[in-house]
């Protein structure tokens, strides 16, 4: 729920085109949605800045329908680690909504989910610029997870896939590029090098996810976890194995932070 979506009931109580009787109506349910499995929280974008995310692992695809229902009547509504049978379950009740396969992210779109800076126009602006770079090709399920959440919570995305250090040929080719954008989001498996070699080339904020992609000594991502974590490059934040979900929304966070 947008701050103003309550804006605009109590300007309509005001000026006498709502009752009192019907604004209470749309608002008793306020701060949350009892719905015996799950409790809504529709003042999480007041407090916050952003909706409520809905985590759909675990959750039965009815369940992950249900939410979804409800949540979109307020905005834009993105459910994460979704599968297929939770999208099907989903588009019954909301056909318009898409599903992002490679970052398992289903998404219906609403009003836009960052209630960011307007232009002056119609349309709002992008919060700023995210860049998404991955180490490998068996990264890009993590990468686009924060990719598609960025874009979602009102960034533009550039992605970079493949340019681990491997080959780090193709990581200086695609450097200015890389440099354009106000947040990077480092995203490699293995022994996790890549974010210390950009940690140390970008004047932006780093934000390194650690993947669970490699052999058995990487323990699923432990070690990229832990060389990220020792990382000697200054401006490397890190969040858990996979995270792909936290970076994204991290760098949405730190985008609209900027002046």
């Amino acid at each position: 729920m947008r701050e103003d979506y309550i804006k605009d009931i109590l300007a309509k109580v005001k000026d006498g085109s709502m009752s009192e009787e019907a604004a209470f109506e749309q608002l008793k349910e306020l701060p949350y949605k009892e719905m015996g499995f799950a409790n809504l929280d529709h003042h999480r974008e007041i407090r916050t800045g952003f909706p409520e995310v809905v985590y759909c692992q675990g959750k039965t695809p009815e369940q992950v329908r249900d939410i979804f229902e409800v949540l979109a009547q307020h905005g834009t509504v993105m459910g994460t680690r979704a599968t297929a049978r939770d999208f099907a379950a989903v588009q019954e009740k909301l056909p318009e909504a898409e599903f992002h396969e490679a970052a398992k992210i289903i998404v219906c779109k609403g009003k836009p989910a960052s209630a960011g800076r307007t232009s002056g126009g119609a349309e709002e602006e992008k919060l700023g610029k995210v860049a998404v770079v991955s180490a490998g090709t068996a990264d890009i399920p993590v990468a686009e997870e924060a990719a598609v959440t960025a874009e979602t919570l009102g960034n533009e995305v550039i992605r970079v896939y493949d340019v681990g250090v491997s080959g780090i040929h193709r990581l200086f080719d695609k450097l200015e590029l890389i440099r354009t954008a106000d947040v990077v989001i480092c995203v490699a498996g293995m022994e996790g090098a890549l974010a210390s070699v950009i940690g140390g080339l970008v004047a932006a904020p780093v934000i390194a996810v650690p993947t669970s992609v490699g052999y058995g000594a990487n323990f699923g991502g432990l070690s990229a976890l832990l060389s990220m974590l020792n990382s000697c490059a200054n401006g490397v934040s890190i969040v858990n194995i996979d995270n792909g979900f936290g970076a994204g929304y991290t760098a949405s966070v730190i985008n609209k932070r900027r002046p």
